[in-house]
């Protein structure tokens, strides 16, 4: 089996794989400071409940965009599972696609793991809107290219700036209004309902819009990550809706790695 540990910047997700299909997952809170063997009481624990044996994990791989969190990760994969966990973008475990931007060592891991997916698994050119801390707007071509993208504040950290910067304002729920589609508040939490969730759809929208404008040909989008689903019931912008993604990436990187070895071995 695979476990696949995807580091973003608020959460790391824990993944069982057997070949492509998740058996199980688990999410805890992103803090560098947290170390292998307290990893290990959580993770082994979880595990054990849900029937897993930590043997029966022959590889592990690791994408993070948090690289003080790697070390506690690399120690837990050496001490408790006997493994030298792969790190995704570091030989062997190669992107395989070009990135035609100024900068392509400046791509962040988990992004370079949804354009893998995305090519993988949809066809033609690719939006790619991935709702994490911050929310990324990925364009990959039919080639299977990186091109560039956006990356704008998360709506957590828009509601946060938002609340932190003012003295009566309360915080409130992501969501649009309850029982109403209309945009004028009648009072201040809906006010507030309104001018961060509608108001973050607007700006998907017209960023798509303008995205595919200048790409000049079809191009599906990809939405994936916590809010995902919850925007998908609000706007008709997104074709596919994966929430799976960036895991699946990682094991399309593990399995490519490990074919790429038996081929090189044989």
């Amino acid at each position: 089996m695979l476990l696949a540990i995807d580091v973003g910047n608020t959460n790391i997700v824990f993944a069982l794989f057997q070949g492509r299909e998740i058996k199980s997952r688990w999410r805890v809170a992103t803090d560098p400071r947290r170390t292998a063997d307290e990893y290990a009481v959580w993770l082994l624990q979880l595990m054990q409940l849900q029937g897993f044996d930590s043997k029966a994990v022959k590889q592990i791989l690791i994408s993070t965009v948090v690289p003080r969190a790697l070390h506690n990760l690399t120690v837990l994969s050496q001490k408790y599972f006997g493994l030298d966990p792969l790190i995704a973008g570091q030989a062997p475990v190669e992107w395989g696609f070009e990135a035609d931007v100024d900068e392509p060592r400046s791509l962040g891991a988990d992004r370079a793991v949804n354009t893998v997916a995305a090519h993988a698994k949809f066809p033609g050119d690719l939006i790619v809107v991935d709702f994490g801390t911050a929310t990324t707007f990925d364009v990959v071509d039919f080639n299977g290219s990186y091109k560039g993208g956006i990356i704008a504040p998360g709506i957590n950290l828009s509601l946060d700036a938002l609340v932190n910067a003012t003295a009566k304002l309360p915080r409130i729920a992501i969501a649009p209004p309850r029982g109403t589609n209309t945009v004028i508040g009648r009072n201040t939490e809906d006010q507030m309902q309104i001018g961060v969730f509608w108001g973050y759809v607007a700006m998907m929208e017209g960023l798509i819009s303008r995205l595919r404008a200048e790409i000049g040909r079809p191009a599906k989008v990809i939405a994936t990550g916590g809010l995902a689903v919850l925007f998908d019931e609000h706007t008709d912008i997104f074709d596919h809706v994966d929430t799976d993604l960036t895991l699946d990436g990682l094991a399309i990187l593990a399995e490519r790695t490990g074919l790429a070895e038996r081929k090189a071995n044989s």
